[in-house]
């Protein structure tokens, strides 16, 4: 799970179709949600799992780095 699932997510030759567009004429699609009040609620569930992914990364390498020394 990512925080970028409210972004456009262009394939490949939509990357490079955007690169050489210098007018601007192509417009991403955005991905949607059913309310703002749904879109706000997966950013918020999505931004809370990667903070838990960070705790739970930095409390591994806490243990695995300390885990075997006495006090």
């Amino acid at each position: 799970m990512g925080t970028d699932f409210l972004y456009a997510r262009p394939n490949f030759l939509g990357g490079m179709a955007s690169a050489m567009d210098l007018g601007g004429t192509l417009v991403s699609e955005y991905n949607r949600s059913r309310t703002p009040n749904l879109a706000d609620l997966l950013a918020l569930k999505s931004d809370w799992a990667i903070v838990g992914m960070d705790i739970d990364d930095a409390l591994r390498r806490f243990s695995e780095e300390h885990g075997t020394e006495k006090a």
